[in-house]
């Protein structure tokens, strides 16, 4: 047998592009697909084994977290809002999303949908979708501009592509254009944090649209 990797070089190879890396690439991911709420699990656990500095995630102390947050939830819902009365319809969306309609009305589903809004959706999503995709394709392909554009598009493809199974061409087209949008945040800035609260808001403003029961209103505003 040969002699297990020291921890400095294992680190490293995780790190990197070669097989070792590759492979732990795809098991991070392949992990977080079938995790659901708990799919930034294998990026964290990622992280720490190959000895990545959690600044590359993303993970920045804001200078004024309460600045931060309020500023991200007036964008976060102020975004879903435009998304559900002006882009979906645009695009030819039906107002209501069948996906999770049972939620109208429904309180004994809030608890748990909460917990994949706060864990699942805007933690887990913007861990794997944007801190982790992030540093692999910049480590890959560097920091310049073009390769910024192209990391954007190519996490917000997927982004998009994680959302067919359950909601199908609407909830893909919804996510292409938030994956864009929050990709975009998260390539000026570098931190996730304020994308995580305004990922969190947009979701919220979304269920509370649908408990209340007014997907059909919301889609209504500008189009008949």
């Amino acid at each position: 047998m040969s002699e297990p990797l020291p921890e400095d070089d294992l680190a490293a190879r995780l790190r990197g592009f070669g097989p070792v890396g590759v492979l732990a690439t795809l098991a991070v991911l392949a992990a977080a697909a079938v995790l659901g709420s708990f799919k930034a699990l294998p990026v964290l656990l990622w992280a720490w084994r190959s000895r990545t500095p959690w600044r590359d995630l993303g993970f920045v102390r804001p200078a004024n977290w309460a600045r931060t947050a309020v500023v991200a939830v007036i964008l976060g819902v102020a975004f879903k809002l435009a998304m559900k009365s002006v882009v979906m319809p645009l695009l030819g969306a039906p107002p209501i999303n069948p996906a999770y309609h049972y939620l109208a009305g429904n309180p004994a589903v809030l608890p748990l949908m909460l917990f994949h809004v706060f864990v699942g959706a805007a933690f887990g999503e913007e861990v794997v979708f944007r801190g982790f995709l992030f540093e692999r394709w910049r480590r890959l392909c560097g920091d310049g501009r073009l390769a910024r554009v192209a990391i954007v598009i190519l996490s917000s493809a997927l982004f998009a592509a994680a959302h067919y199974p359950d909601q199908g061409v609407p909830g893909m087209q919804q996510a292409l254009v938030t994956g864009l949008v929050f990709g975009s945040v998260y390539a000026a800035t570098g931190r996730i944090w304020g994308v995580v609260i305004a990922h969190a808001a947009f979701d919220l403003a979304a269920v509370a649209i649908i408990f209340c029961n007014l997907e059909t209103t919301v889609a209504h505003w500008f189009f008949r």
